[in-house]
């Protein structure tokens, strides 16, 4: 039988004793090299957000209140462009389909393709209400995707600005240049696919003079669109895209095509085409000449010519007055309900006092 007995040992550390001094030191430099190397920024009542702000108690008062500000604010706006709206006097008329002959109505493509057919379209227009000058006349066209990024992109600023930088064509394929290396003034298909429809107005056996005239913007013609700058091998290739340029008149003076390259943001969108600076009275009737000329069969657009007047708002545009109306009829019907819950299930507000910021200030 063996016995045990309690084992002892000792431990002798192999450095000196560190004092509380020691000790006392290592914990400082510790502590400065943590706050040295936090990322945590230094205290400052903007970090903390404790500026000077108005945190406004959103009280029954308060909310009723701005809700009625907003109702009595809309309600008129959306009532006063709704009557500007109404009392502008439009004529839409669609001709792509009526303009087609009937020979031609099962294949509508070989007849804008072929450069032999009869274009010329005769159709008759009343006046529904009396149209007071001036009058602008639009093209518009539906489902013609102008915002596509390789047609919006299809064009070159500095060829249209500099006759030195015909050569500038990067980004303008595959109407850049010719098969002889010569290139294309103005580029692009864009340019390319400039709308070519025309129209003459007849009232009473005269002719309705359309001014084309100021139709683009100024900064377009006198910064965009260079006056030295004349169009060279346009509509030259083997694919004729749309109309065709004077090669006499600079670009900056070709404003149908300086409207046409200002690009729309949606598929169904409408141009200037020009002005007429008299007075239509109503229940007149207007003989419109057109030729069909631009190609809207292939991808199944739309043609439509447009006669408009304008208000203060611009053209007719219901959409604006009815906004303003349903969004100040939501904020009546909101302040109504909040009254009526007020009144006859009202309930005790709390004590303010209690807020985080208010016991703040008042420590202060």
């Amino acid at each position: 039988m063996h016995s045990t007995f309690p084992l002892k040992l000792s431990y002798q550390p192999n450095h000196p004793q560190i004092t509380n001094a020691g000790m006392n030191q290592e914990v400082t430099n510790g502590a400065s090299k943590s706050k040295r190397n936090s990322k945590k920024p230094e205290y400052s009542r903007f970090t903390q957000q404790e500026l000077p702000a108005w945190k406004p108690i959103l009280t029954p008062g308060w909310v009723i209140t701005s809700f009625l500000a907003i109702a009595m604010l809309f309600i008129p706006i959306g009532l006063v462009s709704l009557f500007a709206s109404e009392r502008v006097v439009e004529i839409v008329y669609r001709y792509d389909q009526d303009c087609v002959p009937e020979m031609y109505r099962g294949n509508v493509t070989s007849y804008i393709q072929n450069p032999l057919t009869n274009k010329t379209c005769i159709k008759n227009v009343t006046v529904p209400k009396k149209m007071a000058a001036p009058i602008f006349v639009y093209y518009q066209l539906d489902n013609f995707y102008q915002n596509h990024r390789r047609y919006v992109k299809s064009r070159s600023d500095k060829q249209l600005r500099n006759a030195d930088d015909a050569f500038s064509t990067k980004g303008c394929e595959p109407e850049a240049k010719l098969s002889g290396n010569e290139p294309i003034v103005p580029c692009g298909l864009i340019a390319w696919s400039l709308f070519n429809d025309t129209y003459n107005l007849i009232m009473q056996k005269k002719s309705l003079d359309i001014n084309k005239k100021g139709i683009a913007w100024k900064s377009d013609t006198k910064v965009k669109f260079g006056s030295n700058v004349f169009p060279k091998n346009f509509q030259s290739g083997s694919l004729i895209g749309g109309g065709k340029l004077n090669q006499s008149i600079p670009l900056s003076e070709q404003e149908d095509l300086i409207v046409w390259m200002r690009t729309a943001a949606l598929p169904t969108f409408r141009k200037l085409y020009g002005r007429i600076n008299r007075d239509l009275e109503a229940h007149e009737t207007i003989t419109v000449v057109l030729e069909n000329n631009y190609n809207t069969y292939s991808f199944g657009g739309q043609k439509k010519l447009v006669l408009s007047t304008t208000s203060w708002i611009g053209g007719k545009n219901d959409f604006l007055g009815i906004a303003y109306l349903t969004v100040g009829g939501i904020c009546l019907f909101m302040a109504l309900n909040f009254i009526l819950l007020y009144v006859f299930k009202p309930r005790p507000l709390g004590d303010p006092s209690y807020l985080s910021w208010n016991r703040n200030a008042s420590r202060h």
